[in-house]
């Protein structure tokens, strides 16, 4: 099985146009941790968060984004984390396994 982490590919999100950047990696889809993610990700005020699910969402690239459930990054992050619980092209989960079953399956 090929992998589907980011950091395997050099692959970042740090801008909006790294998310075409991962459109285009040849990947079926992909897996990200908060080290692959700018910091800037997780304020969700900027639109980086909105501007790049918006792109995985118009190509049908499903990514799943492992967070520790005691993450920091704030209630905001929190209610985006569940909003995505069934969405059929964005997830978050707490362990890398789940991600990589979820994307496998």
């Amino acid at each position: 099985m090929v992998s589907l982490l980011a950091k395997d590919y050099a692959l970042v999100l740090h801008r909006e146009q790294d998310a075409l950047d991962i459109l285009s990696s040849g990947l079926p889809g992909c897996i990200f941790t908060p080290e692959d993610l700018h910091p800037e990700f997780f304020d969700l005020e900027n639109g980086l968060a909105g501007a790049a699910f918006q792109k995985f969402v118009n190509y049908n690239f499903p990514i799943a984004i492992v967070l520790p459930m005691d993450h920091a990054y704030g209630p905001r992050v929190t209610e985006l984390v569940r909003d995505h619980r069934r969405h059929p092209c964005i997830r978050f989960f707490h362990a890398l396994d789940d991600a990589m079953g979820w994307l496998s399956g």
